[in-house]
């Protein structure tokens, strides 16, 4: 993922603003991170990836697999992971298509 694109799709919190919440505040754990913009607080998609991205700013390495995804790749499989029922988006929200 580049920098702007969104990790939380739900609320439009990228990934640039993870980041330097992250190097702002020096969270201690990763539920921390939904204090930049609700991340994480939406249908849940996110959460994974900022535990990630937690993990790698707190170790200070990259392990390279959010880094991978396309923004299309990665809101494809929020998509996928909302029709299984795995999460609801809050009203307002990005839609689930993956178009969003």
């Amino acid at each position: 993922m580049e920098l702007d694109d969104h990790v939380c799709l739900c609320f439009r919190v990228s990934k640039r603003k993870l980041l330097n919440f992250a190097a702002r505040t020096s969270p201690t754990v990763a539920s921390q991170l939904s204090q930049c913009g609700g991340a994480g607080t939406g249908c849940g998609w996110c959460i994974p990836f900022l535990k990630l991205l937690f993990r790698q700013y707190s170790e200070a390495k990259a392990d390279g697999a959010l880094d991978s995804l396309t923004a299309a790749e990665y809101a494809s499989r929020r998509a996928e992971y909302v029709r299984a029922g795995k999460g609801t988006p809050p009203p307002g929200a990005a839609p689930a298509t993956g178009e969003g």
